[in-house]
């Protein structure tokens, strides 16, 4: 019998969002909606879309595994050089890559506790330690997990706005975190979510970058970009990090289509506006609501939101379901809620007053 390490055995594997198609098969109905996945509910860019029906390529032909173009497009959006560029298969890929290129057996990675699901599932699958940090106040505990690096401690994940909550780390504290941390550990920043956010005191990652702090900026077009389906993203370090990185990343990564989308999708400003517009507006939306309704939530910098309704939410889950919305359960009475369009904003809201 073939045998796995017991590191990789205790993995749970990662559960996706229910797909639509799947959930109306199964029960046999329509006119459903997901609000799982923290998808762009406008859907991809009208640019991108384009872009793809013209593509003049022969698909025979492997795609240009240094994506020159398209790391050109981002080498002029954010003011870096090209080889301070890594792309990847959604930015999913990179922290992986990142725990591959820099972690070995024995090594620790410090990360909040909720957040990304990935984080640790990357981790344990190289034979390395979680150091779990309690979010406070929903938010990361940045000095509690400065204090938590040791000599053994390679890198520090820090999901910004955080997923699940929606929350983000404030300038400030940033600063007092990073001056902290030893020059041999690397820092992840994940900005899956950076378009949606609204609030000044973000701070400007690009900026510790250029200071030249081992950092690693990780951002995507699967969320605001709406290109979730085409699975690219992009990393944003020294060109030392990025060159280690570089020979742990697997050849022609990122396919020919999704970096033709990408390219138009960062030229097509005026849908991230909408994006950005439609989001804020469901926000309010749903703050209003829930708290006409009494129930708990956290208010977010993304484009989902935490909610808390105090019961047991897997019946919950299971009876939305049947009512055709997808949710995402996150624990015993926690959902997390993907802002969609108003409408189904509205029956979101309807449905869950008709099952509690």
């Amino acid at each position: 019998m073939i045998t796995v390490p017991k590191y990789v055995d205790k993995i749970n594997p990662y559960v996706p969002g229910k797909p639509i198609e799947e959930l109306e098969r199964e029960l046999g109905i329509t006119g459903s909606i997901k609000l799982a996945s923290n998808e762009n509910p406008l859907g991809a860019s009208p640019k991108a879309i384009s872009a793809i029906k013209n593509l003049n390529y022969s698909l025979n032909r492997y795609p240009d595994g240094n994506g020159f173009y398209l790391k050109e497009a981002l080498s002029a959006l954010h003011n870096v050089k090209s080889d301070e560029i890594i792309l990847g298969n959604g930015s999913n890929e990179l922290l992986d890559v990142a725990v591959r290129t820099f972690m070995q057996p024995g090594d620790d990675a410090v990360m909040a506790d909720p957040s990304f699901i990935v984080y640790p599932m990357s981790v344990s699958s190289v034979g390395c330690n979680i150091v779990n940090i309690p979010l406070r106040d929903y938010r990361h505990d940045l000095k509690a997990m400065a204090d938590a690096i040791t000599v053994h401690t390679k890198i520090v994940f820090i999901a910004n706005p955080n997923n699940p909550t929606g929350t983000i780390v404030y300038r400030d504290e940033f600063d007092d975190f990073i001056n902290r941390i030893p020059d041999r550990v690397l820092v992840v920043m994940d900005e899956a979510y950076y378009e949606y956010v609204t609030d000044s005191d973000n701070p400007d990652t690009l900026k510790y970058f250029r200071d030249g702090l081992d950092i690693l900026i990780l951002r995507t077009f699967s969320k605001a970009y709406g290109l979730a389906g085409l699975r690219i993203g992009y990393g944003i370090a020294n060109s030392d990090i990025i060159k280690q990185m570089n020979k742990i990343r697997a050849p022609f990564n990122t396919n020919t289509i999704a970096q033709t989308a990408a390219i138009s999708a960062l030229d097509d400003v005026e849908h991230i506006r909408k994006s950005i517009e439609i989001n804020e507006q469901g926000k309010l939306y749903l703050y209003k609501e829930l708290t006409d309704m009494g129930i708990f939530f956290v208010k977010t910098q993304a484009n989902f939101m935490y909610i808390d309704l105090k019961v047991d939410v897997r019946e919950i889950y299971i009876k939305l379901m049947a009512l055709g919305i997808i949710i995402r359960p996150m624990g015993q009475t926690v959902i997390r809620v993907t802002i969609g369009l108003p409408e189904e904003n509205k029956l979101f809201i309807d449905r869950l007053k008709e099952v509690l």
